[in-house]
């Protein structure tokens, strides 16, 4: 019995006790576009694995390409996305949502990057002038960061009561459906809150030009992705948790190394053939564009949502909406 006692003890203190093993399959959530660079470095190149490896865990990492957050949203709350990558309102609304239960967090910020209102309706010369003659597309309708960012338009324009005048004119599409139905006004799309590299696409297209964008609507540069997971998956798997984010880290910082070089990647792992090497360069080198672990106005969206109820408690501080590792972080 003495025995069997100091062997309990010994897998107890080494953290490797019957059942409490951390997992050694994970699978990530992700989107369409340049801004989701860090995520494909760390696929291309293992990272995760890679520092995983380091902790004593041999993981493999299950890759999801997904249209909008929805999807996101419900695979980490069934369990079966682990790490997903959404913008500001979506982690306000899963933080929220899940207090006391799965407990979604985010990660790090990820990219800080403009999105750009595009249209090719010529009588529209503010989003002041949108009517039912107008579709949108966003990536989900009602809690993509596009959808926030024109509610928080319509609150400044008609008032707070009237933040969802917008909301009707929206549907959902991924950015590279959208580009195809503003391409072709595909069920009366003549508008697309879009990202890059989809916006400097969109911009070829006759008669297409921007009315605004997300830092405008924001007052600044501002995280358009952040990385998520749930406290249940963060307390249970401490190694994992870590290894991914330094291996985001180490991606974050090999893009910020050399631009160019993270361009022709992007170019290669995207199989994009519609942009130049000289484009996506221009697009990641901008003084607008950042590939960050730092959040950004992510407790600004908090604040809005909390003042029009889509969140009842909103956080007292961005900290809130973070696990602890990134605390020491200069975010807002």
């Amino acid at each position: 019995m003495r025995l069997k006692a100091i062997a309990t003890a010994a897998l107890l203190l080494t953290g490797t006790a019957p059942g409490r093993a951390e997992l050694s399959e994970i699978t990530v959530a992700q989107q369409f576009g340049v801004s989701f660079l860090p995520l494909m470095l760390m696929e291309r190149d293992g990272l995760i694995e890679k520092h995983a490896k380091a902790a004593g865990i041999e993981l493999k990492t299950n890759w999801l390409k997904v249209a909008g957050p929805s999807v996101i949203n419900d695979g980490l709350l069934s369990g079966n996305v682990h790490f997903g990558a959404v913008g500001a309102p979506s982690l306000v609304t899963l933080w929220w949502r899940t207090k006391g239960n799965a407990g979604v967090k985010g990660v790090a910020a990820m990219t800080s990057y403009p999105l750009y209102f595009v249209t090719r309706n010529p009588e529209l010369k503010s989003l002041k002038d949108l009517s039912s003659k107008d579709k949108i597309a966003v990536p989900s309708v009602k809690i993509s960061t596009q959808a926030i960012m024109l509610q928080m338009a319509a609150a400044e324009l008609f008032g707070q009561p009237n933040y969802q005048k917008f909301d009707e004119l929206t549907v959902s599409l991924s950015h590279p459906d959208a580009m195809v139905a503003l391409m072709n006004n595909t069920s009366g799309v003549n508008a697309h809150f879009a990202t890059s590299p989809f916006y400097e696409q969109e911009m070829r297209l006759p008669g297409a030009r921007v009315l605004t964008t997300s830092y405008d609507i924001l007052g600044g540069r501002a995280s358009a992705l952040v990385v998520v997971t749930t406290t249940k998956f963060h307390d249970a798997n401490p190694k994992v948790y870590k290894a991914f984010l330094a291996a985001e880290k180490e991606a974050i910082d090999a893009i910020n190394k050399d631009k160019r070089k993270a361009a022709q990647a992007y170019l290669d792992i995207a199989q994009d053939k519609k942009s130049t090497l000289d484009e996506i360069f221009k697009v990641i080198d901008d003084n607008d564009y950042a590939f960050t672990l730092v959040p950004e106005k992510v407790f600004k969206t908090a604040v809005f949502m909390g003042k029009v109820g889509s969140v009842k408690e909103p956080p007292a501080t961005w900290r809130d909406l973070f696990f602890p590792d990134i605390h020491d972080l200069p975010g807002d």
